[in-house]
């Protein structure tokens, strides 16, 4: 009796229904020995064929032998009397009353069972895949089903039912990463507990440093800076000052009471490791954490959050801490979005940014959090953050007193057995230029090391305690090469920006060349737009120099119109020049200070402004003249002796504003 077959739909690519179709023996049967599964329809859609078999003809002339061999051949199986041949390319009609069951495409092998048999199947895939891995070798990717069977594997004849029990299996398909089927606790991944183990590593002797491959396994997908992000208070290198041993802060984060936080500082400090020991804390303690970034998120993914948040209160009496990077890039609506919640307490906000959160976050909502400002790590924080690092990675640091030559030799090839050095030099060279930031120095670091195990040249080395030895040395130079430059910390449009002006002004106004030659060049090398600058000197030409040095506005202005004619690097000499030439010139704040009385003249005065005097207005009508206007002016130049005349209303006659004003 035939089977119904569903209506044939595209195979998977690489699966055995497509190579068939391909072949043109869609629908052809093959009968099968007892517990084989050669005799079952594939996917409830065509007939297959095993890939053992070969097709219908081969189906069939193995059918012939083993039933002239008097082997018992199932009932089921035999094909019914005056029932119909199927041929390759005919599609068998399906019988009247018959349902369609529903297909479910198996993960492994890509073929479509009936829902009923997936799990079976899906067990009996697992099993066999994992059989066909031999002990010892590694992991590869996953092959076609219609590969032919490794060294070692069954037989081609020979039925699934007969291959010996496999161990349990570890399902490597739901794991991710290059190993495929690594474990939780394999060696390959490390948990928090693992850095530890590996930052406790000795320094010295030849065995505690790495070989090149096992290091190169270690930079393999995360960064550096993210492998080494602290789990815990206690590792958390750096900001003594705010978290300290018994600061506000540290005190509430141990006691799992964490307030609304504004976490302000310059990029690489620390602001999302905080967030991050926060979460792992906050995990424990029961309480819900949930992160988003500003960059991409949206204010139906913030009404999101909070009602969630909101249904885990009323239900679960279970805390919410919403942690949002760079807060600053949500505009004045998105953030008038958190003030009632975290009025009310339904999420605990904790924002991290890199800009003045007086200019950036709202008023509303700075007052309902309290402003944490972390400052750029010391270089001695860098310094424990680097050899922390280094001791991850397994690398032996140079002292003064070891030596190595200065020219490399060996091959690429068996650079990888060679132990890795670094100069204790470099890292504190390191430490200095990232300016502060972590992330800068652990990915120059990282950057460093992966160099020179991809040039492959091995260092002949003069070490004190361990004699001469070869190895892959990572020197100063090498450490400067990767990071280019000095990494110099400016925003155009932030706070920094702001201070260095700030500080330029300032410096020529004390008359410090040195000073103001500096700020200049932390500005321009910066990326500070040229004319900015050179408008603020016009601005210093008048306020602080003013009349003691009249050409001061004239370099002033020359200045600028040569930054405008031929632009950056070649008018950072210009405004140089420019610059030491207001630091050495007499200063004077009479205009300015003047000018300020003036001002506050006005502001002061109460009632009506005193109207010009009669003989000051002008008259160039008759009706005006008529009025009284211009009466009695006395036009100076017509004069050779002082004219004497009031030019100021009768009110502030005799007032002199070049006076200092007591304030």
């Amino acid at each position: 009796m035939l089977v119904p077959a569903h209506r044939d739909l595209p195979a998977p690519a690489g699966s055995l229904r497509g190579a068939r179709a391909a072949e043109g023996s869609v629908g052809t049967l093959s009968p099968s020995s007892p517990g084989s599964r050669r005799g079952s329809l594939r996917g409830g859609k065509t007939a297959s064929t095993s890939p053992r078999c070969g097709g219908g003809e081969r189906g069939r002339a193995d059918y012939s032998s083993r039933r002239a061999a008097g082997t018992e051949v199932p009932a089921a199986s035999l094909p019914a009397p005056g029932s119909p041949r199927l041929t390759g390319r005919r599609r068998r009609e399906p019988m009247e009353g018959a349902e369609e069951e529903p297909l479910v495409q198996c993960p492994v092998c890509q073929r479509e069972l009936p829902a009923a048999h997936i799990n079976s199947h899906l067990d009996r895939c697992l099993e066999a895949e994992e059989g066909e891995a031999e002990p010892g070798s590694s992991p590869s990717c996953k092959r076609p089903r219609l590969a032919a069977a490794p060294p070692g594997s069954q037989a081609a004849g020979e039925p699934e039912e007969a291959r010996p029990a496999a161990a349990p299996p570890v399902f490597s398909l739901f794991h991710k990463g290059r190993g495929g089927g690594q474990s939780p606790g394999a060696p390959g991944r490390r948990s928090g507990a693992g850095r530890e183990e590996a930052a406790a590593k000795p320094e010295d002797g030849g065995s505690a440093a790495g070989s090149g491959a096992s290091l190169a396994r270690k930079l393999e997908g995360k960064p550096l800076a993210e492998q080494l992000r602290p789990d815990t208070l206690g590792d958390y290198v750096g900001q003594e000052r705010v978290l300290g041993a018994q600061t506000v802060l540290r005190s509430l984060l141990e006691s799992h009471e964490i307030p609304s936080l504004i976490l302000w500082g310059p990029p690489g400090c620390g602001k999302t490791t905080l967030a991050h020991i926060i979460a792992n804390s906050s995990k424990k303690n029961g309480t819900r954490f949930v992160t988003l970034s500003a960059t991409s998120a949206k204010t139906n993914d913030v009404r999101d959050v909070i009602s969630q948040a909101q249904s885990e209160k009323r239900l679960f009496k279970r805390k919410t801490i919403l942690f949002i990077d760079e807060i600053h890039r949500f505009n004045k609506s998105q953030q008038d979005t958190f003030l009632p919640h975290v009025e009310c307490g339904t999420v605990t906000l904790i924002g991290a940014t890199t800009e003045n959160p007086s200019f950036q976050v709202n008023a509303a909502l700075l007052s309902r959090c309290r402003v944490i400002v972390l400052e750029k790590l010391s270089v001695e924080a860098m310094e424990a953050i680097l050899m922390r690092a280094v001791r991850f990675l397994g690398v032996q640091v140079l002292g003064q007193s070891d030596q190595h030559s200065s020219s490399a030799t060996g091959s690429s090839s068996e650079s990888s057995e060679f132990p890795v050095f670094i100069e204790e030099k470099a890292l504190n060279t390191l430490a200095y230029l990232c300016d502060g930031d972590a992330r800068t120095g652990l990915n120059g670091l990282q950057l460093a090391v992966q160099a020179r195990l991809a040039a492959g040249k091995t260092t002949p080395l003069n070490i004190t305690k361990g004699g001469s030895a070869d190895g892959i040395v990572i020197t100063e130079e090498h450490v400067k090469e990767g990071l280019q430059r000095s990494h110099i910390l400016y925003d155009r449009a932030g706070e920094e920006h702001y201070n260095c002006i700030s500080a330029l002004h300032k410096s020529m106004r004390g008359s410090d060349e040195n000073a103001s030659l500096y700020w200049l060049a932390r500005m321009l090398e910066g990326g500070e737009d040229p004319l900015y600058v050179a408008r603020r000197l016009v601005r210093f030409a008048s306020e602080d120099i003013g009349l003691a040095d009249p050409l001061a506005l004239t370099q002033a202005v020359a200045a600028y119109q040569g930054c405008h004619f031929i632009g950056m690097p070649e008018c950072e000499v210009i405004l140089a020049q420019c610059v030491v030439y207001f630091a050495r010139a007499p200063k004077s704040i009479e205009v300015y200070r003047a000018y300020n009385n003036v001002k506050e003249c006005l502001r002061m005065h109460t009632g009506p402004l005193p109207p010009v005097p009669l003989h000051l207005r002008n008259a160039p009508t008759r009706l005006m003249k008529n009025l009284g206007y211009g009466k009695g002016y006395k036009y100076n130049p017509m004069y050779k002796e002082p004219v004497d005349q009031d030019y100021l209303p009768e009110e502030l006659k005799g007032t002199d504003f070049f006076k200092e004003r007591k304030t």
